[in-house]
């Protein structure tokens, strides 16, 4: 009897007390910070996306879900910064602890899964022009959005339990078979939805950039846009999800090689780039800029003060994809618009 006890216990060890208040307190500020910018940037990105740009019209159906996800991420922040500025993890409270790991990784995956998609986009208009390109027929459908949002929920489910914020797997005493399945499969999930995005994404990165080598200067202006989307997506990549995956890795070794001492740094570690990674939602403007020069103009045009608004909105970020026509004795500029 003692024994069963002893495993029960052993097996819902709760490693979501924060090791150091100190740390958990300034992560807490940072969290607000971060809602207090990204809370009305993206509001003023969703604003120019419906009113002002009619995202609809200009099949930008992917863009804007990657605002809809940064929606749910920024939702989230409050919540956690609560959390962290009282010294926990995560939520004591199931449900509240649930609903939020469900928000933050369907926000993580909605948002790689469409910043891919816009990237492999690219990679067919420059790498095999003139070729079918799926993406972009997939891009006139809005029913292709709400199936890939589908699609997410079941890889979204399995991490809907409160150990798995903490990392509290494969380092119990006693663990069951069916605990090291499941826990096995929700780690996979994690991993996965980085890895073989951000493998893609290089992919794509290197070809393009081998392509841009290769044309004539004629043809550069198209493809320094392309090289400069799949750069800004490989930027939020490499800021906002590789980190924490490779901070995961090493707090599970950790906790595999029962290394207390150690697992105490590397939780603070792991959980700062968690708070790194959420920026992702401050960076991913950047991101519809370089992938669409109308949704820059209606944006510059809206919300940039005067002085500010001729300069960028004769500026496409150095891209070159500006062009003048001639009529009469008037010379007008006009961008070359990506829709």
């Amino acid at each position: 009897m003692f024994s069963q006890q002893n495993m029960s216990t052993n097996s819902t060890i709760d490693h979501c007390k924060a090791p150091s208040p100190v740390t958990y307190e300034i992560l807490s500020w940072l969290m607000i910070g971060e809602f207090m910018l990204g809370l009305p940037l993206n509001l003023s990105v969703l604003y120019t996306f419906i009113f002002r740009f009619k995202f609809w019209k200009n099949k930008s159906t992917f863009l804007f879900n990657i605002v809809v996800a940064d929606f749910l991420l920024v939702a989230c922040l409050p919540v956690k910064a609560y959390h962290y500025h009282h010294g926990l993890r995560r939520s004591s409270d199931d449900v509240t602890c649930k609903a939020m790991l469900f928000m933050l990784f369907l926000n993580r995956g909605a948002s790689i899964a469409f910043l891919i998609t816009l990237s492999i986009d690219r990679y067919f208009n420059v790498v095999h022009l003139g070729r079918r390109n799926f993406v972009k027929v997939l891009k006139k459908s809005p029913q292709i959005s709400i199936v890939i949002w589908l699609l997410l929920l079941p890889l979204t489910i399995p991490t809907m339990v409160k150990t798995f914020e903490c990392c509290n797997s494969h380092g119990r005493q006693f663990e069951t078979h069916l605990h090291d399945v499941t826990d096995t499969f929700r780690e996979i999930v994690f991993f996965t939805q980085i890895v073989i995005p951000f493998i893609i994404l290089v992919y794509c990165t290197v070809r393009i950039v081998n392509r841009l080598r290769k044309k004539t200067v004629g043809e550069k202006a198209k493809l320094r846009r392309a090289v400069c989307v799949v750069m800004s997506v490989a930027v939020v990549f490499s800021i906002c999800f590789l980190p924490c995956a490779v901070a995961r890795a090493v707090l599970l070794s950790v906790r595999l090689g029962q290394w207390q001492a150690a697992e105490d740094i590397v939780v603070q570690v792991y959980d700062s780039l968690m708070v790194l990674s959420y920026i992702d939602c401050l960076l991913d403007p950047l991101v519809y800029c370089f992938c669409n020069s109308g949704f820059k103009d209606a944006y510059v045009s809206t919300f940039c003060p005067t002085f500010l608004r001729k300069r960028l909105l004769n500026t496409d970020f150095g891209m070159g994809t500006t062009t003048t026509t001639t009529s009469g004795t008037r010379t007008i500029s006009l961008p070359i618009i990506d829709k």
